[in-house]
């Protein structure tokens, strides 16, 4: 993948403003069900760089590699918890709004499993990740998680 363009320098104060948007939303949810949200939403929306960066994360915070092969086939595997599973019925249910189902049946398992506070923040959590696929796979990116961590320890 070639990259056409780099949003961090092209538009670097909203990039910074997106970018810590991001981590203060994702740090709204446990670690380790907002980084399975935002692999099977790269999943669905083909993003190799969110795919490859989130795994790392996951691992990173102790998620094993059953579950994050059996990711894509979740409702078959047995292996997630029913809030685990009620956020990524979500997950699916909103990105892929564009094809029209109901997605009513998600949100009441995701009902059952979460707050109306915790729905919120999966709701942004769902949100951003799509919006960085959506740059990402816009744009040509792909960024090492370590460089990734890096950049943001000199920022800091």
């Amino acid at each position: 993948m070639t990259a056409r363009l780099n949003p961090l320098a092209a538009s670097p104060e909203l990039m910074k403003a997106w970018y810590d948007t991001s981590l203060a939303i994702s740090a709204s949810l446990e670690p380790g069900l907002s980084e399975l949200v935002k692999i099977r939403a790269s999943q669905i929306n083909g993003c190799a760089n969110c795919i490859n960066m989130h795994t790392v994360y996951a691992r990173e915070n102790g998620e094993t590699e059953q579950r994050l092969y059996l990711l894509s086939a979740w409702r078959e595997a047995p292996c997630y918890t029913d809030r685990e599973r009620a956020a990524l019925g979500w997950t699916e249910a909103l990105t892929r709004l564009c094809e029209g189902h109901s997605h009513a049946s998600a949100y009441e398992a995701l009902n059952a499993q979460f707050t109306e506070a915790e729905q919120v923040k999966l709701t942004l959590v769902i949100n951003v990740i799509n919006g960085w696929n959506r740059i990402a796979v816009g744009f040509g990116g792909w960024a090492d998680p370590a460089a990734i961590k890096a950049a943001a320890k000199a920022a800091a």
